[in-house]
């Protein structure tokens, strides 16, 4: 979610666009990482899945849910930037691939370069390079659980922006919920409990992010005509290009490749950025959105776990409590949308 999740590619061009990656992916809104793809576009086709769907949830879950730990281990050897151009690169390549194997085509319009090229930097190179920093003085388990405040964010410019998916009582209950989740997270009562302020804020502003690339998406990308594996290999190329004109001006180039951090990069970008997608794109194919966003809430329990388990990070009573209101809170912002009554007309 980055719900890095998540989630890392283009979410629907639909009004089901709040279900996207969570880490980037994505993960996101209707989710942490992270971000429902809709129906398929014109130019997707089908393809039978060798593994049960609550097979591929479950590993699509693990591997939103350990993308923190990669940043976090690839941020020990590499600055944090070029973290996040590996994860691109290596995320671009798994999707390049895939579209070669399919023989399908990248967009050709200016037009939509153009909007792909904001998408990238609010999808992919700021949240992924935000997260990557945010984890240098905060734990992989507070930066998941920040990712999961996705929809939180999303719900609250569906409130200040001028929408037609206006909140109920019931999200913007869930908006409030949620934000108190985050204050019981960090331990507002006694100081934020020694969370590094700078880092926290740097995850929820890579959160808000998401939240913003999507509303973006929603309203640029709509009816393109191109398949989602098309946009999003291409916003991808672009975000990668952002970041490799702006990472070598800003970050010193690594001295050495250490193995560990190494691979960690390479799992971040090749699994939670390029093959996450593809996943999550079967998955909304196949069971449909509403199911296939719910992997979401399982993306910072996993974080959570990885975290205290692998890396030995500390975990007071707080944090669990804090991330369960928090993705209550987000679940309530998925509440069905007011619609407007029609009066009839009379005969």
């Amino acid at each position: 979610m980055s719900y890095e999740i998540r989630p890392a590619m283009v979410v629907s061009m639909t009004s089901a666009a709040r279900a996207a990656d969570p880490t980037g992916s994505a993960a996101p809104p209707a989710s942490p990482a992270p971000p429902d793809r809709g129906a398929p576009g014109p130019r997707d086709t089908a393809v039978r899945p060798l593994l049960d769907w609550r097979l591929r949830f479950g590993a699509l879950a693990l591997i939103w849910g350990f993308s923190f730990l990669f940043i976090k281990v690839g941020t020990e050897a590499f600055a944090p930037l070029y973290v996040t151009l590996g994860r691109m690169v290596f995320g671009t390549a798994v999707l390049a691939g895939v579209l070669l194997a399919r023989r399908e085509r990248l967009p050709r319009e200016p037009r939509v370069w153009g909007h792909l090229a904001v998408a990238g930097f609010f999808l992919n190179a700021l949240p992924f390079s935000l997260f990557a920093y945010a984890e240098l003085t905060i734990s992989s388990t507070l930066a998941g659980i920040c990712n999961a405040t996705s929809p939180l964010w999303g719900m609250v410019l569906a409130v200040v922006a001028v929408s037609e998916d206006r909140p109920n009582r019931q999200r913007v209950a869930g908006l409030g919920l949620g934000f108190i989740g985050v204050l019981i997270v960090l331990g507002a009562w006694q100081g934020f409990s020694g969370q590094d302020p700078a880092g926290t804020v740097m995850a929820l502003i890579a959160s808000f992010s998401y939240a913003v690339g999507w509303l973006y998406v929603r309203r640029t990308l709509t009816g393109t005509g191109h398949s989602h594996l098309s946009m999003s290999g291409a916003q991808l190329l672009l975000g990668t290009l952002q970041l490799a004109v702006v990472t070598p001006v800003f970050a010193p180039a690594p001295d050495s490749l250490p193995v560990l951090p190494l691979l960690s990069v390479i799992a971040l970008g090749a699994l939670g950025t390029g093959v996450a997608f593809l996943v999550q794109y079967g998955l909304v194919a196949e069971v449909g959105p509403t199911t296939a966003m719910m992997v979401t809430y399982f993306v910072p329990v996993i974080a959570t776990a990885a975290g205290v388990a692998i890396l030995g990070e500390r975990l007071s009573w707080n944090t669990p409590v804090g991330a369960l209101v928090v993705l209550a809170g987000a679940a309530l912002t998925q509440s069905p949308p007011r619609r407007k009554r029609t009066r009839r007309q009379p005969a």
